[in-house]
């Protein structure tokens, strides 16, 4: 959408003389239509359409104020009233584009995510499901000697991490030699992020450490040559799964020293696990990211793709260009090896197998069902299964031909291609809504069998598959969105200011408010006004010492109650309101933006030019209000930063990182900001506090969290599924006392229920 202050301002106005009692449709007619086309379609010169999301209210205070652009605020009050309602009703509100450009679902390819996902799921049918049981930390088992023997296994334990510095000390006095013995560590890893970690094994003895990967370790010292302890592997994982991971240490004699060095003492040993995720810092392994479930191994497509369109707010599968039809065949090309490789095992036979030809047939007539979504009728499974297969000589690359044929066609790539909608095809709108991927056995189930017909039905599966660790996912990504962390973002802040905000810090404050988010979704409430109204931090050791709150310096991460005057939920949180900050100085502007456009989501053009901000030392005597009021003071600027300053400045009291202040410069933060609804009110916000309450009673608010969620869960507009489904939704949130959980179930009952090709009727005014 194009918020009309992107457009009004280019009005063209003539000075034809007009009679007193013009409707809206002739003072556009005479006034507007020839730089926006006589329906508001755009012209060459200013192509945008009049579309935005502000009230008639909001657009006759900006014409007021704004037109006509060589003289504003000459317009006389009766043709402000009247244009602003013809040009409302007739080309710029939601209801006036359902009537003039009918929204509709769009035939989408998968995106990068489901398909990834969509691939391990496919092949990770064949195997045991995914465990992950709550108990945190590995398995641990502690052997006397150099090997893995289990007679001479002493020790069975959990250990939250793998963090040791034994020294010259036995891990198990009386019972293990301090010079010889052995460790192993086994059980599951969860991938917080989406892409390429490091794994980092720290010590002084011989390690080796598997990740997903029982064959090749990605980590392997265990003929350790000179003094490197430093020992590190890659590999790319999905995010919301967990990973079989295994991690061996011995410690031997060596040689005729009898484990001792030359002086004759004994030799030292240490151990630790470390990562560095995504954009991250290295780490210890966090207890709570283990687990001592086993996993079985799943089949991870590491191909690149091209990124997804988002031009609409939203990731939608709908660009296909070279790059990404090649990606596809390189994609292709890579499962269907990695299937070859274990071909026997997820057939359930082996090379001397009688029935191996049959029971390989079973294994890509199941392979094809899974892609496509919906079983395969006989002529269907003869061609693309049992042809290739019959008579085949090297039935291993048949079965690799026909897993490479699945996933180029367009039934895999593509979602409902074909037939009319069926119970399959809503299966597959609440898997792929829910968790970025193909139906489970009992949604399969639920589908053939004709139980997900009505809405109670799909909101069952629904509220079950929100247990799953993809959803929880998939639902904490959103909220990332939400707030825009979604992305990486350069946090450095200067040093000489805030000394100890570094790497780590960084990565701790991320983590914080991971665990924010996640407390407001599982919460029992799962409450949408707790997320703003929250008076609570995670904070570890580290943090504390910066956020001036009383914990040990080795404090793990525990939840803290904090002055509930100063802090207000999520949208105080340090890691956020760092983000939306410079270097030195906090951001009212890049706060305001995040405030109009994601939780109240406010159309705002792209300022025409990037201007640096006013540096302080230009103007050492004003506070950052000042110096934002001052730079963008102009008639030009305040267009949107009327909009923007106001709402940042409620937020003041919070520094570059996010520390409450109440001083700025040596003067009293002033946070008062001011807000004009859509309903034409203006409301006056002083502080963070005022804010989250204004923001949890809002309609505009709790719309935009609700279209939001929409979009991220079923990537289509949701216009497409009734002028009055937005409406509906945001009720159906208030009804269920804001439960961010029980609005998920309710847009994916709303949505995958209405097919493809539907007609959505648009009601006439």
């Amino acid at each position: 959408m194009v918020v009309l202050a992107a457009v009004l301002p280019s009005l063209f106005w003539t000075t034809a003389s007009l009679a007193d009692e013009l409707t809206g449709e002739q003072v556009f007619a005479s006034k507007c239509a020839v730089c926006h086309g006589p329906h508001g379609e755009g012209t060459k010169k200013h192509p945008e359409r009049l579309e935005g999301d502000r009230s008639v209210a909001q657009l006759s205070e900006l014409i007021g104020k704004e037109m006509p652009e060589d003289k504003p605020g000459t317009l006389p009050a009766k043709e402000i009233d009247v244009v602003s309602h013809y040009v409302y009703d007739t080309l710029y509100s939601p209801l006036a584009r359902e009537r003039n450009r009918p929204a509709r679902i769009e035939l989408a390819r998968l995106t990068v995510a489901q398909y990834r996902n969509a691939v391990a799921d496919i092949v990770g049918g064949f195997q045991s499901s995914l465990n992950w049981d709550g108990q945190q930390g590995l398995q641990a088992h502690y052997y006397e000697g150099r090997d893995f023997n289990d007679g001479r296994r002493k020790l069975e334990r959990f250990d939250p991490q793998v963090d040791f510095n034994f020294g010259v000390e036995s891990p198990l006095p009386g019972k293990i030699d301090s010079r010889e013995f052995a460790l192993r560590w086994s059980g599951s890893v969860l991938a917080p992020d989406t892409g390429d970690y490091e794994f980092i094994v720290n010590s002084d003895q011989a390690v080796r450490l598997w990740i997903n990967d029982d064959t090749h370790p990605i980590v392997d010292a265990w003929v350790k040559s000179g003094d490197n302890n430093d020992h590190r592997g890659s590999i790319y994982l999905l995010g919301g799964r967990p990973y079989r991971v295994r991690l061996e240490f011995s410690k031997a004699k060596q040689g005729v020293n009898d484990g001792k060095d030359k002086k004759g003492k004994i030799k030292p040993a240490s151990i630790s696990l470390l990562w560095k995720r995504p954009h991250g810092v290295e780490e210890l392994v966090p207890a709570r990211q283990l687990s001592p479930a086993w996993n079985p191994e799943a089949c991870i497509c590491a191909t690149p793709f091209p990124p997804d369109d988002r031009s609409y707010g939203w990731e939608r599968g709908t660009t296909v260009s070279k790059e990404w039809d090649q990606a596809t065949t390189d994609a292709a090309l890579e499962t269907a090896a990695a299937v070859a490789i274990r071909v026997n095992q997820l057939a359930g036979t082996n090379d001397k197998d009688g029935d191996r030809p049959k029971k390989l047939k079973a294994f890509c007539r199941t392979f094809a069902e899974r892609a496509f979504r919906r079983p395969l009728n006989n002529d269907e499974a003869a061609a693309i299964v049992d042809k290739p297969l019959d008579g085949a000589k090297d039935l291993d690359g048949a079965v690799q031909h026909i897993v490479l044929r699945v996933l180029k066609s367009p039934r895999f790539l593509y979602r409902e291609v074909g037939a009319p909608s069926d119970a399959f095809d809503t299966a597959a709108r609440l898997s792929f809504g829910l968790w970025d991927s193909i139906p489970d056995q009992d949604l399969w189930n639920a589908a053939a069998s004709g139980n997900l017909k009505t809405k109670e039905q799909v909101a069952q599966h629904s509220e079950r598959m929100l247990g799953n660790l993809r959803a929880k996912f998939k639902l904490r990504a959103f909220l990332f969105k939400w707030v825009k962390a979604d992305e990486p973002r350069d946090l450095t802040k200067d040093a000489e200011k805030f000394p100890g905000f570094d790497g780590p810090t960084i990565t701790d404050l991320r983590t914080s408010l991971e665990l924010q988010l996640d407390k407001g979704l599982w919460s029992d409430g799962a409450d949408f006004r707790q997320l703003l109204l929250g008076d609570s931090l995670f904070l570890n050791g580290r943090l504390a010492e910066l956020y001036n709150v009383d914990l040990p310096r080795d404090a793990g991460f525990t939840e803290v109650k904090l002055d509930p005057t100063q802090r207000a939920g999520v949208l105080t949180h340090p890691y956020l309101m760092a983000t939306f900050a410079h270097t030195k100085d906090s951001s009212p502007i890049l706060r305001g933006v995040l405030l109009a456009r994601g939780v109240l989501a406010v159309s705002l053009k792209p300022p025409p030019e990037a201007v640096a901000p006013l540096a302080a030392e230009l103007q050492p005597t004003l506070t950052t209000r000042q110096r934002v009021a001052l730079q963008t003071k102009s008639a030009n600027c305040m267009t949107c930063h009327g909009i923007i300053n106001p709402l940042g400045y409620t937020l003041e009291h919070f520094d570059s990182v996010g520390r409450y202040r109440s001083q700025d410069n040596g003067k009293p933060v002033d946070a008062t900001g001011t807000y004009h609804t859509r309903s034409g009110q203006t409301v006056t916000i002083d502080g963070a506090r005022e804010l989250a309450g204004f923001l949890i009673a809002s309609d505009e608010s709790q719309a935009a969290f609700t279209e939001q969620l929409f979009h991220h869960l079923v990537q289509q507009p949701v216009r497409a599924y009734g002028p009055s489904t937005l409406k509906d939704l945001r009720k159906s949130f208030a009804d269920r006392q804001f439960n961010i959980r029980k609005l998920a179930v309710e847009i994916m009952a709303t949505s995958a229920l209405t097919p493809r090709d539907a007609k959505v009727a648009v009601a006439s005014k």
